[in-house]
């Protein structure tokens, strides 16, 4: 009999046989995909819509069993929040732009203003009438880079499409998948598709590849059509697939170090050719890639319940799907001295010890223990015997948890002097841009009455010295996510030298050149309490806070409704929200 090795090989073989075969179909039909007509594209997502809605309930119910969670339970519904729900939402995105492509008319509705920089923001949310009922209060702008003015803004939007259809050429890309959260691989794929005009090879990351068949059913539109394929496959797989003469351009949703290894190889191979400047992946590779993600916490006349709420807040950004998220918050820096910080810290290990849904992606539990042997004086919440404690510590001089993403249940805080909230929060501003790792996402909590004491133009000024793709004030920066007409990524000017937190972008439905970062703003408090100070939002605590006991009940009606928006389904959606 064949020993384990030969096997192996055996194994590899028949993979790298499946994926040349799949490349070979993509190959043939990257001309044709690049000069599909709008309408034909249409009618694929539309049918994708379907796809979707036949595996939801599905893919969220394996995804939350995979993680360790009990289908139908609160906590399950970050499955279909961050599964089906977002995939469904960024097709609809897509599928509005595609049919206001004739002319780029969907960037006639676009609003702009000037910004105290004198760059061009492009409002993205709210944008229709579900926008102003779904996600009442909360708002999205993108910041164009300079140049960019209302005037020319058509010719930096869908760029892909200003070549006519039968002069355009298409390529053949790879995607490797993330591991993470179940929409990103979907939506990266669009991104190649729809934005870009190229056809698709989808390796599965090894981590959730056990969602495969439902991906084959939910793009089956566009695999029956020749232009996307679905493969598995281990690390081989995946350098066997970057090196393939057959690919050409590259993306991937994961780490930095897996990046460098694509681009200039491992160990002394790895050295030798970043020192000489010699790639050994000369392709183009867009990434995203993580980052160490700050939440600035601005003194201010916080009241007992504005603490809980932003507690639940900050709770939510470090516990969501375990900590494992490239834009979990990692380092809350504090002003030094303010009367209500450790009140706040401790609603936050109030809030985390409610949290008991188990860690799972790979290594999390020895990264959490490398992050505690650097993290000074520690305090530990115990959250349950599935789940490990979350571990606060301090962010020290010690350079390790300002570079290494930790990836799991573990939090950092950071005093900065405070002598007012202006000086403070530039200074802030200045050590999560110089001292901490990754450009991809970062938050800020500030009361509505400090933005008006320091002048909403100047807040505007000093926002824009923090140099992350995306900003969340008073809201997570992971809306930017969930939220596809928003591009997602990092901050540009990052290379394959120094890939940070990845180069280029993904989602952005309105299709957005030249950008530079998304600004989000949310309300300071929820509905109803909001309106006793005068705040016009509908918003109750957001589905997607780890402390929201309806999210499994709202990911899916929202899922319903995104498929087949109706007036008749908003009751029900409106009804969970409020109980939540």
């Amino acid at each position: 009999m064949p020993d384990g090795a030969q096997l192996n090989l055996a194994n590899q073989a028949a993979f790298f046989e499946e994926y040349d075969i799949a490349l070979a179909e993509l190959d043939a039909n990257k001309d044709e995909w690049a000069q599909l007509p709008v309408p034909e594209r249409i009618r694929l997502l539309d049918e994708m819509k379907d796809g979707i809605m036949r595996v939801a309930e599905g893919w969220a119910t394996i995804s939350a069993r995979k993680k360790g969670l009990t289908p139908g339970t609160a906590v399950a519904g970050e499955e279909w929040i961050a599964g089906p729900y977002a995939t469904m939402a960024g097709v609809n995105a897509l599928l509005s732009t595609l049919r206001q492509m004739e002319g780029k008319v969907f960037a006639d509705h676009l609003h702009t203003r000037e910004l105290a920089t004198g760059q061009t923001a492009v409002q993205v949310l709210p944008h229709s009438l579900w926008d102003h009922l779904l996600l009442s209060g909360v708002s999205a702008e993108v910041w164009m880079q300079k140049g960019v003015t209302p005037a020319n803004l058509k010719t930096h939007v869908a760029i892909a499409y200003d070549t006519p259809e039968k002069d355009r050429r298409g390529k053949v890309s790879l995607v490797l998948g993330a591991g993470n959260i179940a929409a990103i691989t979907p939506l990266d794929v669009l991104q190649k598709l729809i934005l870009e005009n190229q056809v698709v090879l989808l390796k599965m990351n090894p981590v959730n590849d056990y969602l495969t068949d439902y991906f084959n059913i939910a793009m089956k539109p566009l695999i029956d059509a020749g232009y996307l394929r679905i493969v598995r496959g281990d690390s081989a797989g995946g350098a066997y697939l970057c090196d393939h003469p057959v690919i050409e351009e590259l993306h991937i949703t994961g780490s930095d170090k897996t990046h460098d290894a694509i681009v200039w190889g491992v160990g002394e191979e790895g050295a030798k050719n970043r020192a000489a400047g010699t790639p050994k992946n000369t392709k183009r590779f867009t990434s995203e890639l993580g980052a160490i993600s700050p939440t600035i916490v601005v003194p201010g006349p916080w009241s007992a319940a504005d603490l809980r709420f932003q507690a639940e807040n900050i709770a939510t950004m470090k516990l969501h799907n375990s900590g494992h998220n490239c834009i979990a918050c990692q380092a809350v820096i504090m002003p030094r001295g303010w009367d209500k910080g450790a009140r706040l810290l401790d609603e936050v290990a109030r809030v985390a010890a409610g949290s008991t849904r188990p860690t799972w992606y790979p290594g999390a539990e020895q990264r959490v223990d490398s992050y505690a042997e650097h993290g000074g004086t520690l305090r530990r919440v115990t959250r349950g015997d599935k789940a490990p404690d979350l571990v606060i510590g301090e962010i020290s001089e010690d350079s390790y948890n300002r570079e290494c993403e930790v990836f799991g249940p573990a939090l950092g805080v950071r005093e900065i002097d405070a002598p007012n909230a202006e000086t403070y929060l530039k200074s802030a501003i200045a050590y999560a841009n110089d001292e901490l790792w990754g450009t991809l996402g970062a938050n800020i909590l500030i009361h509505p009455r400090t933005i008006r004491q320091i002048g909403s133009k100047r807040f505007e000024g000093i926002i824009a010295e923090l140099r992350y793709g995306t900003i969340g004030i008073n809201g997570w920066c992971g809306l930017g996510f969930l939220v596809t007409t928003c591009p997602w990524g990092a901050y540009p000017g990052h290379t394959i030298e120094d890939v940070g937190s990845g180069i280029g972008t993904v989602h952005n439905a309105f299709m957005l050149e030249n950008t530079e970062r998304t600004v989000i703003r949310a309300p300071w408090r929820p509905f109803p309490r909001g309106l006793l100070s005068l705040q016009f939002s509908l918003m109750p605590r957001p589905p997607f806070f780890i402390t929201n006991k309806r999210q499994h009940k709202i990911g899916e009606a929202l899922t319903g409704f995104q498929y087949r928006p109706s007036w008749l389904k908003l009751p029900k959606i409106f009804l969970h929200a409020l109980l939540g």
